[in-house]
This record gives structure tokens, sequence and C-alpha cells, in this order.
């Protein structure tokens, strides 16, 4: 190797060059979830806005072509001169960690501390506008491609009372994969955020096609208790929501040294800092735990010690309420953990000055302080609801006994049935061709659905680190079963033994022995309800492969357009229609072959289109909208018909490649 590694090769990627060079390091992708990130990071400056109290308004609208545009009632961007000499508006644009959240008297509390975003939006969009209405003026800058292509203008004049700041942009097309924006996917988060914020008016307005305008607008004046209201499906224990709400002091107001523009030592107030803690919980007749957290506005799905310290609370305050209300005798034991939140539906909504989260994803909270905050809160308010309820405790608790009885009859028939399928020996399942390799880091497992695209795959794949194991037919249905059904389940117990890790309480992820565990199934209906199957399956039983980033599909070729000697392969239907617009337009013929299944693939080409880590497309599987899947899960494939008969009529115009 030639050995010219010197001062000349050191980069230093100047302003906002480094965003466009390394995308997903900002936004987490550049596929459509990366495209709605855009999004995301507009409209949670907007919310900063909400929470600061200043804002009550907010409207996202698509317009034609892709175009967002986001618009709000709150203060207004500052467009005053700044002290590198630039107006404060084309700073915050530009200027990487340039915001005023970094100052805690702006924003008592807010969702984007490090100051990227909206900086970020601008680096990857073809051409930002923003629009500023503050302090009886409006102004306007543009933008291309994150560089300023005129000043900050003033177009107009309005009352004083009128501020608020309009981003519009449109996402550059050499950058992501696709620009086309789902309405859903908006629709989604941007429902969430009204819940977690009572009082503030959300609306999203889709304006791409001219005669079918949509529009939704969401107003939850009850928050959180109507999200719960919404996400609690089954059948309630008791029909109360118990809500509780408190705010904790952890700083005091004081006033602290400073040093001003110009080098001054000068004395300033601080504000006083406050935790605001939210909780509405039920119980259902389920067997599933569904808690959905949150810190300032984000969803935090891998908990953190807000949920601890909620988890914490409720068992001791349970077992207490049970032994005082005479409900459990101590001959009994105490309930686990497991016991007092089978059922339970729960949203935590926290308010914090400063969030610490774990890693960069900000979907775990570290903040130590918030698990003694969260649980004398949920201590103090639960005990007295079950000490006024007195009946409603009793019901609750009896759910709780019976799944007491419930855990120590699975945990015998689990023994049971893992002595009897050797599953904690460790024999490999005889249908595996696992790989050579030792390192779960480099090593991947495909899951292919039946024995002929198996047989493509193993001969396809490359034996040093790619694992084939073919599945017979459709898995069970984990969301109708119970856990001694899921483990006599010979195709489930063949993933679980196959990826090593074990199962349940004894899980142990150190023993993962494939560090991308890749579901792939046809491209058609078949190969979708088998790829629902699969991903309810890890939902429900192996949660913790999805939080740690072990889970992908496999995302196989759907045409085949081959000239001549020459073959392409599209993914999509507007991949496809790329590559028959250049064949057209060079007036050579072609022949489009749409694959069904991936047995249609010999090993050549399943290795050149969905193997070859070099060119192939995987999804990861991501626990980002939790309560969107546990809610899809539960209707797909669950035992009420009604949700979902309604699910397939709202969709069913959407339905695209149905082999019929």
């Amino acid at each position: 190797m030639a050995n010219n590694y010197g001062a000349e090769n050191i980069k230093v990627l100047e302003g906002l060059e480094a965003v466009r060079k390394r995308p997903g390091m900002y936004i987490g992708s550049t596929s459509s979830r990366g495209l709605h990130h855009l999004v995301w990071e507009i409209v949670d400056n907007s919310v900063d806005e909400a929470l600061a109290g200043v804002c009550d308004n907010i409207v996202v609208k698509i317009l034609k072509d892709n175009i967002i545009e986001v618009s709000d009632n709150g203060r207004g961007i500052p467009f005053a001169t700044h002290e590198t000499g630039k107006s404060t508006l084309e700073v915050v644009m530009t200027v990487l960690h340039a915001g005023g959240k970094f100052d805690n008297d702006n924003y008592k509390v807010s969702g984007g501390l490090h100051g990227v975003g909206v900086s970020v939006v601008n680096a990857l969009s073809e051409w930002l506008e923003v629009t500023v209405t503050r302090d009886g003026q409006i102004v306007r800058q543009t933008y291309k491609r994150g560089e300023p292509v005129s000043d900050v203008e003033r177009i107009g004049e309005a009352p004083a009372d009128v501020h608020g700041t309009v981003t519009k942009f449109k996402a550059d097309t050499e950058i992501f994969e696709t620009t086309v924006y789902d309405f859903s996917v908006l629709e989604l988060r941007l429902k969430e955020l009204a819940y977690l914020n009572k009082g503030l008016t959300i609306t999203l307005i889709d304006e791409r096609e001219a005669e079918k305008i949509k529009e939704e607008k969401f107003l939850f004046e009850g928050g959180i208790k109507d999200f719960l209201g919404e996400i609690a499906d089954e059948e309630k224990i008791t029909d109360d929501i118990i809500y509780m709400s408190d705010t904790y002091q952890v700083e005091e107001a004081k006033e602290v040294e400073t040093v001003d523009d110009n080098g001054n030592t000068v004395k300033k107030w601080k504000n006083a800092k406050f935790v605001e803690v939210e909780i509405a919980m039920s119980y259902t007749v389920s067997q599933r735990e569904n808690v959905y957290s949150f810190v300032n506005n984000i969803n935090t799905y891998e908990g953190g010690t807000h949920v601890s310290g909620f988890r914490t609370a409720l068992t001791r305050t349970i077992n207490d309420i049970a032994k005082q209300m005479n409900i459990v005798k101590d001959k009994d034991g105490t309930f686990q953990g497991t016991d007092v939140r089978e059922g339970l539906v729960c949203v935590i909504s926290v308010k914090i000055p400063e969030p610490q989260f774990e890693g960069q994803t900000k979907t775990k909270l570290g903040n130590s302080e918030v698990t003694g905050i969260v649980s004398t809160i949920v201590g103090n308010n639960l005990k007295v609801y079950l000490e006024d309820h007195p009946k409603e405790a009793e019901k609750i608790i009896e759910k709780m006994s019976m799944s007491k009885k419930a855990r120590e009859a699975a945990k015998k028939a689990r023994e049971l049935v893992l002595r009897k399928n050797t599953l904690e020996v460790g024999s490999l399942p005889g249908k595996l061709a696992d790989c050579s390799s030792k390192d779960p880091s480099e090593s991947e497992i495909f899951i292919v659905e039946g024995n002929s695209a198996g047989g493509s795959a193993k001969q396809g794949r490359d034996r040093r680190f790619q694992a084939i194991l073919p599945l017979r037919g459709k898995i069970l249905n984990v969301e109708k079963s119970g856990m001694h059904k899921i483990l006599e389940n010979a195709e489930i117990r063949a993933m679980i033994t196959a990826f090593g890790a074990g199962f349940g309480e004894e899980m142990d992820i150190e023993k993962l022995r494939y560090h991308k565990i890749i579901i792939m199934t046809d491209a058609d209906v078949d190969g979708a309800h088998i790829r629902t199957l699969m991903l309810t399956f890890f939902y429900r039983q192996l949660k913790e492969l999805i939080n740690g980033g072990f889970i992908y599909i496999a995302q196989p070729p759907l045409y085949k357009v081959q000239a001549g000697k020459a073959i392409k392969y599209a993914y999509s239907d507007d991949q496809l229609k790329k590559i028959t617009t250049v064949l057209e337009k060079d007036n050579r013929r072609y022949t489009i072959q749409r694959y069904k299944g991936l047995g249609e693939m010999n090993p050549e080409q399943l290795w050149e289109t969905t193997l070859d880590p070099e060119v192939r497309t995987l999804l990861k599987v991501t626990m980002e909208d939790a309560s969107y899947a546990d809610k899809m899960f539960n209707i797909l494939m669950g035992d009420k018909v009604e949700p979902r008969r309604i699910f397939i009529e709202e969709n069913a115009n959407y339905v695209r490649n149905l082999d019929v």
C-alpha cells in the first residue's frame, strides 16, 4: 500500500458542506424515513415555541411538487444583526449548533438541544425560503442547498401583535432516494404531537392534487387522556382513566454572573427549573403491556429513567395497597413487575429543561434524577386513587392475581417445552445453512420463505458470512397465541435456536450469533403476510432485537428489464419508469419480467439483486413508531374482526401489485 497519508489528505468541511457529504449522520438515512425527518425538524421548532407558551397554532402543508410549508404563530426567528455581523436569521439557518435553545431562559424545555435541525434541513434542500414576522416587520430570505441567494429582505409591515415563522422548502433530489411525502406518516406524528401538547392546534393540508385536497386538524383539550383513549383498544377492566400530573422543582431561581457582548461582567437572573410529569394509565383484559413514553415530545421507545421510576413505583404501590386492603394475604407472596404491568396501557410524558439521552437517537432518557421524581409522583398519586376507589382497586388487583397465576403456570410450561426440545442446549436446527464466520458483527442470517427460495439463496450466498434459514409456510400468529403454543411451534423454535440469544427473561443479546437478521420474502401478498407475521413475533416476543437494530427487511427487485444482453433491475415502479424512459429515448427494445417470487431467480440473480452487500437494499426495522406498530399489529393480527374490516375498506384503494 502506498504511503501517501499526509497533511494534504486531511480535509476540513466548511459550513454545511459536512451535512451534504454525510447526511445520514444528521437525519439517520436518505430514504423516506430521512425525508420525513426534515419535516420533524421544522415542526419540532414550532412545537418548542408552544412549549414556551408563545404558540398555539401550527400548519403543515404539502404543496404541489412535494414542497413542504410549515407555519406557526410563535415569536418568529430573530433577524437583528448578530455578533458575527450577519443577520441572526441567516446565522440560525446556515450555521450548525446555532440556536436559542442553548440559553435555558429562552426555552424552558425543548425537544432539540443540539442546534442543528433547521440548518440541516436547509443544507439538504434544493431550495428553502423562510419568512419571519415580528417586531412589526415581515422579512424573508432564500437559500439554495444551504447557501443564501438573497439578503434578509424587508417585504412588509405587520401589527405588533402578529408574529410567527413560515418555512418552505423542497428536499434535494441529489440527496434523497425519494422526495414523495406519505400523508399517513405525517398525519400520525402530527396527531401524536397534538395529543402531547393539549390546546395546541396542528393542521395538515395536502394540496398536491388540486381536485382532491386533504385536510386534517388536530386539537385535543384532553391531551394524553385522549391519547390513551385511542390506543387502549382492548376491553377495559374499569371505565376510569387514572391520570396524574405534577411539577417538581429541580433548581431554584438565582443570580449568576455572565459576560455581555462588550466583554463586561454583568449579573443576570436565572429562572428556576422544573420537571413536569404527566401520566395517563388504564388496565385492559389484554395480556400485553403497552407503555408509550415521551420526553419533551420525543418518543423514547427504549424507555429510560422516567419509565424505570414509573415501573418501580407501580410495583411497590400495588403490593402495598393489596396488603393494606387485605386483598392479598402474606402467604400469597408479592406481585412481580410483569404481574402489575400485564394489560397496562400507559402514556408517560415528561418535560425537562436539560434532557440527557443515551446515544444520538434520543430514544432512551439518561437523567438519573428523573427516576426518583417520577417514582415519587406516581407513588403518591396512585396510592390516593386506589384508596379513594376501592372497587376499581379490587378489580385491578384481581387481574394482577390472575396474571401472577398465569405467569407461574407459563413458567412451568416453558421449562417443560425447553427441556423437551433441548432449546437451552443450543443444538442448531438441521435446515439451517450456517456461515463459516464466528464473528457476530459480520455474520448475517436470511429468514427465507419456502424451500425453493431457500435453495437458491443457499447456492447464491457468500458462505463465509451469510447463513440461510428457510421456513416452511407461515409461522404462528403470536398475537393470538399463548406462550406454551408459541414455544411449541417448530418454525419459531428454529429461529430462536439459530439466533442463539435465548428467549424471554433469559435472553442475552451478547450471545446473539448474527448482527443482521434479514427477513427475505416474496414481493407479493403472501410474502407481505409472512413478513407481517414475523414482525409481529419480533415485536411481541423479541423486541430487544428491534431495539438493538438487528432486524432488517430485504428488498428483492420487482422487475427485470432486459435490453439485448444488458440487464437492469427495478425495485419500485418509479425505478422501472426511469429505466424504461432512458431506453425509450435511445430507441432500444426491451422486455420486462415481473418477479412474483424469489424462487423465480437463479442463485446468480439472487446474489446480484438481494444478497450482495455492495448493491442490495435493506430496510432496518426500528421502534421509532412503536404506538403505530402496536396498533397495526393489534388490528391486522388480533382477535377483533371489525377493526380489521374497517382498515381493509379504508385502504383497499391503495393496494398495488395484487396477485389475482
